[in-house]
């Protein structure tokens, strides 16, 4: 025995084992995971799993983008690109004039009343009408020229007796001009430079005395100068230049002036007496789209003298000598004067490029920037609404679980009644609310989210108070209730941490889910408001067709950072699961 026992000990290690380590000197893979801490052991378990690695490589590239992409981009989310381009805009319309239009002589009224029962006088074939106690006739002078008279009473011829009306003796030269006209059977007859007009009427006729009131007219007027604008359009000047022009007459005279008449088929034009051009007379009414341009009367005329041709289109010279071509487009008794214009416009669906790689939107704004600010919209909306459900889900699960009876049932009623509520139709009433509130962008955000917790944690809840139900019969808390421990201390410390795992896989599956129903809100247009972005609100233009089937840059990246993001948490969430369940084999 002691030799052996002294053989043993001089023999050297390295003579027993050749250089090598004994194999029983090292743990073998299963004793090395059992002497791994807990959260060692859950990070083995989840690198293992290859689609949560690759879960959480997407979600790693979803926040690099989202949250540092915006430092490296030139541009930012509300930046709108403007462009100059040539375009072909409305520079002036004409019509065709089927309206009368008035010209009221000085210190006269001929308003809207009168202009009424004007015209159902004329319809209806009576030389006059009255409006309260103020009579009016009217004189047809010419097709779409009419002259209104105001009368004022002056005498009445009854059972052959003519009197005065303002009691004053009628004159021998009154009563002879007037009987003269009833002789002659004329309406009118005139005396010291005053026309009167005869008016019977049941048992007596009426001697009026008569004024120019207003003019109707549908020829309009414009002048070549626009100094000469309230000459021309004066009613002295309209009413001796539309008598000359009814008549054909080609010299008339105003005041001390006179003035000249060129007939041109369609159209007519007044000269001053050195020949220079005065006006215009048309029933073409051409007026500028832009009311504070006054237009030439030179494009006036061609403009009209191509519509009478059936032309569609002309050459105008510009103030600086520029010829510029104008078309002339009928759309309804419309015709519109349309010009190429070089203007700013909105970079607007521009396809990609250098400069924007995804192009730009409907907005001219820079889309890859827009889905970098969009996805910290969606990505934060998705922790905080999480963060709100487990929050509240922990709080009512958790007492009660842990008290049980009445209080158990309580709460769980309450629970009942929240998965009662419809969650898209309420959502949707309060997107609505929000919408006619008119709720500033940034508060919106907070509030969606806030009504997206509250409607979502119920679900957080059923799962603590069904763990804890399972945990707080153990042992180890058999032995904190048996140590005095308080009751919110053996809750919060030693029965949620316990369910923590859980929580933790539940929440990272739920992200996607939030994330989707953000992006649902946003693509009905009840999320997140422009000028900000979310992934869903990128996305709502796919609402559209025709943008849908030609601008694929405009949804498509969108939909697959969607996409991406709700695997990756997926991912995750099946790893964490996996990794977290103690009857995996190790």
């Amino acid at each position: 025995m002691d030799k052996f026992d002294y053989k043993i000990k001089n023999v050297e290690p390295s003579d027993m084992y050749d250089g090598e380590d004994p194999e029983e000197m090292h743990l073998d893979d299963a004793r090395r995971v059992k002497v791994l801490s807990p959260g060692m052991l859950v990070f083995r378990r989840f690198i293992r799993n290859r689609l949560a690695v690759v879960g959480f490589i997407i979600l790693l590239a979803m926040f690099l983008f989202a949250f540092l992409g915006p430092l490296f981009s030139p541009y930012n989310q509300t930046e709108v690109f403007l462009t100059m381009d040539s375009i072909t805009k409305d520079y002036a319309g004409a019509i065709r004039n089927e309206e009368l239009r008035y010209t009221t002589a000085d210190d006269e009224t001929f308003g809207g009343a009168e202009r009424a029962e004007f015209l159902l006088a004329l319809g209806k074939g009576n030389e006059s009408f009255n409006i309260g106690d103020r009579a009016y006739r009217y004189i047809v002078e010419g097709e779409g020229f009419y002259r209104i008279i105001g009368l004022d009473l002056v005498a009445k011829e009854f059972l052959g007796d003519l009197l005065s009306t303002s009691g004053e003796e009628i004159s021998e030269d009154f009563r002879s001009a007037y009987q003269s006209a009833v002789d002659n059977d004329l309406k009118t007859f005139e005396l010291d430079g005053m026309t009167y007009a005869i008016l019977k009427a049941k048992k007596e006729v009426l001697i009026y005395s008569e004024r120019n009131v207003a003019l109707g007219l549908i020829n309009i007027y414009d002048a070549y100068n626009e100094v000469d604008q309230d000459n021309v359009q004066s009613f002295d000047f309209k009413l001796a230049s539309s008598l000359a022009i009814a008549q054909k007459e080609r010299l008339f005279s105003v005041g001390d002036k006179n003035y000249s008449i060129v007939y041109d088929e369609g159209f007519t034009t007044i000269r001053e007496s050195d020949g220079s051009e005065f006006a215009e007379v048309s029933s073409i009414i051409v007026q500028p789209v832009d009311q504070s341009i006054f237009l030439p009367i030179g494009f006036k005329s061609i403009a009209r003298r191509t519509i009478l041709e059936r032309g569609k289109e002309f050459i105008y010279p510009n103030a600086d000598g520029e010829e510029i071509e104008y078309t002339i487009h009928l759309i309804n008794a419309n015709y519109y004067i349309r010009k190429l214009t070089t203007t700013q416009v909105i970079e607007m669906f521009e396809n990609p490029s250098s400069s924007h790689l995804l192009g730009t939107d409907n907005n001219g704004m820079d889309v890859i920037t827009r889905l970098m600010y969009g996805g910290q919209v969606s990505l934060m909306v998705g922790f905080v609404v999480i963060f709100i459900e487990v929050f509240i889900g922990i709080i009512i699960g958790g007492i009660s679980g842990f008290f049980g009876g009445a209080i158990d049932t309580a709460l769980m009623r309450f629970v009942d009644l929240f998965n009662s509520i419809p969650f898209y139709p309420i959502v949707l009433i309060f997107g609505s609310v929000m919408d006619t509130l008119e709720v500033d962008p940034i508060y919106r955000i907070f509030l969606l989210m806030l009504i997206l917790g509250l409607l979502s944690w119920t679900g957080v809840a059923r799962v603590v108070r069904g763990q804890i139900l399972s945990l707080r019969e153990q042992d180890f808390m058999v032995a904190t209730e048996a140590t005095g421990i308080r009751t919110s201390r053996r809750i919060f410390r030693h029965l949620i941490p316990n369910v923590a795992p859980l929580l933790i896989v539940n929440a990272t599956a739920g992200l996607g889910g939030i994330i989707i129903t953000e992006a649902t809100l946003g693509f009905l247009g009840l999320g997140v408001k422009y000028p900000l972005a979310s992934w869903g609100s990128i996305i709502n233009v796919a609402s559209d067709a025709f943008v849908m089937t030609n601008y694929w840059f405009m949804w498509i990246p969108a939909g697959m950072l969607i996409l991406l993001t709700v695997l990756g948490f997926n991912f995750v969430g099946d790893g964490l699961r996996d990794a977290y369940d103690p009857k995996m084999q190790r």
